[in-house]
C-alpha cells in the first residue's frame, strides 16, 4: 500500500514543497519574526527529513521531540495558536499551488494539525 509520501511524488515532491513552503513562511508577517535567526538551508533539510518520517517515507525520526524543539520559541518569543494557524495556512497554500489533489491535502493537514501535534508544538 502507497504511503502519503509515496502518493505525494516521494523526495522530489518533498523537496520542491519544503521551498515553496519557506518561500511563504519568510514573506509572511504573522510568522517570519521566528526565522530571523535560523540557518533556513538547515531547517529546510530538517524540515524535509521530518516531512518525509511524517507522511510514511522513513521508518524513524532522529530530531527533537516537537516540544522540546518549539520549546524555546513558546517561551521566549510567544509562539501561539495564531502562529500555528498562519503555518498551516502557508502550507496548504502551498500544495495548493502544486497542485496536489485535494484529497491529499486533507491527509496532509489531518497530520500535521493535529490537535496533539498542535498541542506537542505550542506545549501544552
Amino acid at each position: 500500500m502507497s504511503t502519503l509520501y509515496d502518493k505525494l511524488g516521494g523526495a522530489a515532491a518533498v523537496d520542491i514543497a519544503v521551498e515553496k513552503f519557506y518561500e511563504k513562511v519568510l514573506a509572511d508577517e504573522r510568522v517570519q519574526h521566528f526565522f530571523a535567526h535560523t540557518d533556513m538551508q538547515q531547517q529546510k533539510q530538517h524540515q524535509k527529513t521530518f516531512m518525509t518520517y511524517a507522511f510514511g517515507g522513513a521508518k524513524h525520526w532522529n530530531g527533537s521531540p516537537m516540544r522540546e524543539a518549539h520549546k524555546e520559541l513558546v517561551a521566549e518569543m510567544g509562539l501561539t495558536d495564531r502562529h500555528f494557524d498562519a503555518i498551516a495556512e502557508d502550507l496548504v497554500a502551498t500544495l495548493v499551488e502544486l497542485e496536489v489533489p485535494q484529497a491529499l491535502i486533507d491527509e496532509v493537514v489531518q497530520i500535521v494539525g493535529s490537535v496533539t501535534h498542535r498541542n506537542d508544538v505550542l506545549n501544552r
